[in-house]
């Protein structure tokens, strides 16, 4: 079984909530990036365990975990690999915004495989919380369709769960709310 079904089919089993995010998912919503990149986001930590992936590791994956300390703002990251195909990364969450990404995720076939996908405002959280210059990229493209309107509302409605930076660097790259002080 290659890496997305696999994951999918253990998140599932276990009772995890996940969400495709990263290029996958700015594809689905038609931004291409040229990348084979996967990327999952969850929030349960016993995602962190190696028990956890005891299965996928038996059928040949290759599983590495990084535990992010106090100071980090992920709980960690589980690295699927197999000499055959690109990474797929299963980013751990640890903030109450990141797990209603994956509750309003909506179902898409990726690699022929009907996993949850995160919505357009949904990634644009997750641009503004990295911050970084290709994440700017990522937003504009994000908001370059004819949905803009109802997401720049979607974001907006969910921008006070995230930290100040964020909002800051939302007033710069769409002329939003921004910072109001809170």
């Amino acid at each position: 079984m290659s890496r997305l079904p696999a994951a999918a089919a253990l998140l599932r089993a276990r009772g995890t909530s996940f969400a495709v995010i990263g290029a996958a998912a700015m594809a689905v919503h038609g931004v291409s990036r040229a990348t084979g990149d996967l990327d999952l986001l969850v929030v349960d930590q016993a995602c962190l365990s190696e028990a956890y992936w005891e299965s996928l590791r038996a059928a040949g994956a290759l599983v590495s975990i990084r535990r992010g300390d106090a100071d980090d703002p992920l709980a960690g990251v589980v690295r699927l690999s197999r000499a055959t195909e690109p990474p797929l990364d299963v980013v751990v969450g640890k903030s109450a915004w990141q797990a209603g990404i994956a509750s309003r995720a909506a179902e898409a076939a990726i690699e022929g495989t009907a996993v949850p996908v995160a919505g357009r405002a949904d990634l644009i959280l997750l641009k503004l919380y990295a911050g970084g210059p290709q994440d700017a990229w990522d937003i504009h493209q994000l908001l370059d369709d004819a949905e803009r309107a109802a997401t720049v509302a979607a974001v907006e409605s969910r921008l006070s769960a995230l930290p100040r930076e964020c909002r800051t660097l939302w007033a710069r790259v769409v002329g939003g709310p921004g910072d109001s002080g809170g």
